[in-house]
C-alpha cells in the first residue's frame, strides 16, 4: 500500500462540507455548543481578507482531515503582531500520523512571514495526548488563562 499524501494548505470556501464535521468533532471533544449563527459568521470570517483569521487544513489522500484556526492581534509587549492559535483539531481516523505537528509548523511558518513576534495557544489540562505534542514544540508559559463570559445583547 502507497504512502498516504499529507498537504497543508489553506480551507476554501466550497469545502464547509468537509470543514463542519472536523469543527463539530472539535466542539464535541471540548464538551461545547457553539450555535450555528456563530459557525456561520465564523466561517465567514474564516475567509474574509478584511478580517485577521485564518484556517488551514490537513488533507491526507486529497480529504481534509485535520483543521487550525488562528488568527493575528496585537499587543503591548511587542511591536510585532501575536499569533494565537485558536483551534486544532485532526479527525480520530487520522490522529498519530503526524498532522497535528504539521498544522501546528504551517501555522507558524505563516506566523514568522506575517512578522508575528510569537505563537501561542491553549489547551485544556487535561489533554495529555495534545500537551506530550505541544510540550515538543513550545514552551508552556506558566501562565493561567482567567475568563468571564458575556451574554451577547442584540440592539443595545
Amino acid at each position: 500500500m502507497a504512502a498516504s499524501k499529507l498537504e497543508i494548505r489553506p480551507i476554501r470556501r466550497d469545502e464547509r462540507a468537509d470543514w463542519e464535521p472536523l469543527w463539530k468533532g472539535y466542539q464535541l471533544f471540548y464538551k461545547v455548543v457553539i450555535p450555528e449563527e456563530t459557525t456561520r459568521m465564523t466561517w465567514a470570517r474564516l475567509h474574509d481578507p478584511a478580517e485577521p483569521m485564518e484556517a488551514l487544513g490537513a488533507c491526507m489522500d486529497g480529504r481534509l482531515q485535520g483543521i487550525a484556526h488562528y488568527l493575528f492581534h496585537r499587543s503591548c509587549w511587542t511591536i510585532g503582531n501575536y499569533c494565537y492559535l485558536q483551534d486544532l483539531f485532526v479527525a480520530e481516523t487520522a490522529r498519530h500520523l503526524g498532522l497535528g505537528r504539521a498544522l501546528i509548523t504551517a501555522v507558524e511558518d505563516r506566523a514568522r512571514q506575517a512578522g508575528a513576534s510569537r505563537l501561542y495557544w491553549l489547551t485544556q489540562e487535561s489533554n495529555a495526548t495534545a500537551r506530550a505534542l505541544y510540550d515538543q514544540l513550545a514552551e508552556r508559559s506558566g501562565f493561567i488563562q482567567y475568563r468571564k463570559l458575556f451574554d451577547v445583547i442584540r440592539g443595545a
